[in-house]
């Protein structure tokens, strides 16, 4: 049986003493430190003792990597410190002293989204799926006709079937598979709300029910963007004001800022009133405020700034230098995506469609999907053997190659925060590819790789040149920022994060 004393004495004297040691717990396989002075630590002394098998900072925490022996390793380290541990959750709470306020508002979204990661991986698999089954066409299956008519595009090009066309069974199969896709992606604000009211310790059922006021079938879908813009939806009429039935389906920011609202009048509210009678007030002025506000100032909010934003991308797209604008719009394009402005895309699309018998910022989108799915295939590549880390990030690259990019986001890219980047910066050059050759798609398709699909025959070229741009730079990116610990201290995730090299 190995001897952990001698190490654990030299790992004390590494990190710089007890004295340097403000807290320290284990888990599974690492010791977990969070130290007074951070810069104390000696790193490559560290990870030349032989029970060590590597180090990396992570959240405020110092982390040694140690085994399956760690948990002996722990009861040497705390007989020849003389320090006790304390729990996981304490350290988290000691950790903070370590991290700014974008370490600590990251390590806040991590939180809420972790337990909801499950849900959003095979979400993202179902409607990666459902694209291939009803977004592709397949030459090889024939031109698509109805009524006796062969269909063709307004440009005279052939419309070819989609594999729901001529397969009832897949037919079937696609239209039952919407029935947990609609749950999990557009009923997300449910989740978030939720999620939110657990990680601040009130009331979940409250944060369910206004999740579900978010995503009531009352309210018009945010998908039916066209409508919203257009007018087309019914309203609370008060008497002396009324307010837009929208809804905020698979919206991010809008359910957070509502979960984090509720939670925090519910906690102020308990304050004042008495016990007694809580039960009965306490969710009553908490839930009912925080739904008005809701649909009152954060709908509208982010409405206008969504109008604001086609506005902005259309006088982008014809200005002179369309090309800078290609590439903000492809770097920018996946934070749209978590604040959920980027519905709007679709209303230009159709417009631009209707105007010009096609749209050049759809492919755009296309190799965003590319460019994000690349960054997770970076970190698969540096974390390969990380069983635990590959269970997300695998089927992530899959759904986001097929057009699905929010398990990949939420799951492992804005968790590490330099993928994410990595993949918004080969969208961004993808982007600026793309319109700079006017590459144009058809009409709206299939996101991911699949989106050659959908480009025009003359177009086929320059984007194939943007897809090569946003699948490779990613990768590329993403080791060279772990390699060389660029971005690398804004992690937040529990994943364990092996040694490079082993």
């Amino acid at each position: 049986m190995a001897d952990f004393k001698n190490d654990a004495k030299e790992l004390l004297d590494a990190i710089g003493g007890k004295e340097n040691v403000n807290a320290v717990t284990h888990c599974a396989t690492r010791m977990r430190f969070v130290l007074d002075d951070p810069s104390g630590a000696d790193v490559k002394r560290i990870e030349e003792i032989p029970s060590v098998k590597g180090t990396f900072t992570q959240a405020g925490q110092f982390q040694v990597i140690i085994g399956n022996r760690v948990a002996d390793f722990y009861n040497e380290f705390s007989d020849v410190s003389g320090l006790e541990g304390v729990s996981k959750d304490d350290v988290k709470k000691a950790s903070t002293q370590n991290m700014n306020w974008l370490q600590r508002l990251m390590g806040a979204l991590a939180e809420i989204f972790t337990p909801l990661i499950p849900a959003i991986i095979i979400g993202g698999l179902i409607l990666g799926f459902r694209n291939v089954l009803e977004g592709i066409e397949f030459q090889s299956l024939g031109q698509l006709i109805v009524d006796g008519v062969p269909q063709v595009t307004e440009a005279g090009v052939p419309i070819y079937n989609k594999i729901v066309n001529v397969s009832q069974f897949w037919a079937g199969v696609n239209d039952f598979l919407w029935l947990p896709g609609e749950a999990i992606f557009h009923f997300l604000p449910v989740g978030i709300t939720w999620s939110v009211t657990r990680k601040m310790g009130t009331t979940q059922i409250l944060g369910i029910v206004l999740g579900l006021t978010l995503v009531s079938p009352q309210l018009a879908n945010a998908y039916g963007v066209e409508d919203i813009l257009a007018g087309d939806i019914s309203q609370w009429d008060f008497g002396f004001f009324q307010l837009d039935k929208i809804g905020y389906q698979a919206q991010v920011i809008p359910a957070m800022m509502a979960g984090f609202l509720l939670a925090y009048l519910e906690k102020w509210l308990r304050k004042f009133i008495p016990e007694a009678i809580s039960m009965i007030f306490v969710p009553l002025f908490a839930l009912l405020p925080t739904i008005f506000i809701a649909h009152a100032v954060i709908g509208p909010i982010g409405w206008t700034l969504g109008t604001g934003l086609s506005q902005v991308v259309n006088w982008g797209l014809s200005g002179t230098f369309s090309w800078i604008f290609g590439f903000v719009f492809g770097g920018l394009y996946a934070p749209l995506v978590i604040t959920g402005l980027h519905h709007m895309s679709n209303a230009i699309d159709l417009q631009l469609v209707a105007d010009y018998g096609g749209t050049n910022l759809w492919p755009m989108i296309a190799l965003s999907n590319i460019a994000q799915g690349s960054a997770v295939l970076g970190m698969i590549i540096m974390h390969w053997g990380n069983k635990k880390e590959e269970q997300v990030s695998i089927p992530a690259a899959i759904s986001a190659y097929l057009g699905v990019t929010e398990p990949a986001l939420f799951g492992i890219n804005i968790k590490f925060v330099y993928p994410f980047v990595a993949g918004m910066i080969g969208s961004a050059f993808a982007g600026m590819i793309s319109v700079a050759m006017n590459v144009t798609a058809n009409s709206i398709g299939v996101g991911g790789l699949p989106g050659f699909l959908s480009i025009q025959p003359d177009s086929m070229v320059g984007f194939f040149i943007a897809m090569a741009v946003a699948f490779i730079v990613p990768i590329i990116l993403t080791i060279f920022f772990e390699k060389r610990g660029i971005l690398t201290k804004w992690e937040n995730t529990n994943l364990p994060i092996p040694k490079l090299g082993q």
